[in-house]
């Protein structure tokens, strides 16, 4: 019977799990909760390929208690049922473990269900989630566990286990290898820190590259075919969507255009089009504002032309968008004006609209009062001081001009016409 690779090397002991020192290298927090016997119930977080799975398995091995495994996308609420009714019985008499993949697919009446059996301690959970467990786990069962994040591997981490595959594969088969090193390190680094991916790689350049001669080779081309655009972790709903938005957000913000190039290519090799163009038109505003007023224009101008003509040649306008603002002068007085603006309203600080501004046709026929709105354009500098904000809020100053020059140059002017 057939068995993938990352199966046949899914490691045993935890000095065999790389990349994760942070939770599991010597001293650290979650290698002495399972070295001590005694598991609470534990939700990991992260990336797919970073040994949540295999960390579960080795857990399960140091526990007495009866292991059942359940994968929440195709689990029901008759599964869970299922666990619960061997429950104080010969078949699990010290209580069970449950290894639950992808919690996040469980909605929460079915999270709901455990919930009396996890805090009786009858059920001890095991959970893993590739998303943010504070925005899919059901509260009550986060508070009574403990959350692990694992992280992508480093390129580093992922060619010991590259080496050990390419060595495992090469004695199963009995077969000679020769591989080029910037082979085995180009598989180690496109995997996106999936060692499952690298793994399967491996395995695909025995099954294709086997010689007559009994020799293997691995070549660069063949390790560039089997693992192109393999490195793109990325999910339109999930978690590295709102990440990679977030980082070219804040390159721009930071005006790095390297990084905010580097970013735009994450979410146009994955096919983000609308998402790299809501947050580029946002930026515009929210980061440039007013120190560049033009580029909003500009920008409306390279997301239309990006739109009309979709990928790949989308990427030259949205280029030239990214360069500029990352390259523009930055303000973020609009954003701080209209938050505050937003703040007091909904703090129900509004008030009657002053009479000067109110419509005067409002007032019905026969009604009709004396408003005593002052026409500016009729006044030195079209301007004349009258009031504009309600009566709650006269003297409130939502928008403060910034240090860039053209709000400089704007305050300079109303300060000399409004004295």
């Amino acid at each position: 019977m057939y068995q993938p690779l990352a199966d046949e090397l899914r490691p045993r002991e935890l000095n065999e799990v790389y990349g994760q020192d942070h939770i599991l290298g010597p001293g650290a927090i979650l290698r002495r909760i399972i070295e001590s016997g005694t598991v609470p119930n534990l939700i990991f977080y992260g990336p797919s390929g970073t040994g949540k799975t295999t960390v579960a398995n080795i857990i399960a091995e140091k526990t007495q208690r009866k292991l059942f495994k359940l994968n929440a996308t195709t689990a029901s609420t008759a599964d869970i049922k299922n666990i619960v009714s061997q429950l104080d019985t010969m078949l699990a008499p010290n209580g069970v473990l449950l290894y639950l993949d992808e919690i996040q697919s469980f909605n929460k009446k079915q999270q709901q269900t455990l919930l009396e059996f996890i805090e009786n301690g009858k059920i001890t959970l095991i959970a893993s989630t590739t998303e943010n467990p504070y925005f899919y786990v059901f509260n009550a069962i986060l508070s009574r566990s403990t959350i692990f994040e694992f992280k992508s591997l480093t390129a580093e981490a992922v060619r010991k286990t590259v080496d050990r595959a390419v060595a495992y594969m090469a004695e199963k088969l009995r077969v000679r290898v020769e591989a080029d090193e910037a082979a085995l390190n180009h598989i180690a680094s496109s995997c996106g820190g999936d060692v499952r991916k690298a793994l399967n790689a491996v395995e695909v350049l025995f099954t294709a590259c086997a010689g007559q001669d009994g020799v293997v080779r691995i070549s660069p081309a063949d390790a560039e075919a089997v693992s192109q655009k393999s490195s793109m972790h990325y999910d339109r709903e999930g978690d590295n969507h709102f990440d990679s938005v977030s980082a070219l957000m804040k390159s721009l913000r930071g005006s790095d255009p390297d990084a905010a190039l580097h970013y735009l290519a994450r979410l146009l090799e994955a096919g983000d089009l609308p998402g790299a163009c809501r947050r580029i038109l946002c930026s515009a505003s929210e980061d440039i504002g007013l120190a560049y007023p033009q580029a909003v224009s500009i920008v409306k101008s390279c997301v239309d032309a990006a739109l009309q003509l979709g990928l790949p040649e989308a990427r030259l306008p949205l280029a030239q968008a990214v360069i500029l603002l990352a390259t523009a002068p930055k303000s973020n007085s609009v954003v701080m004006a209209i938050d505050r603006a937003v703040s007091d309203v909904k703090k129900g600080k509004a008030g009657p609209f002053p009479r000067e501004l109110q419509n005067v046709h409002a007032d019905g026929a026969g009604f009709e009062r004396e408003q005593g709105y002052l026409y500016p354009h009729d006044f030195p500098g079209h301007w004349v001081k009258q009031q504009y904000l309600p009566d709650i809020l006269v003297g409130t100053r939502y928008y403060e001009y910034g240090d860039n020059k053209f709000e400089q140059s704007c305050k300079a002017y109303w300060d000399a016409i409004k004295g």
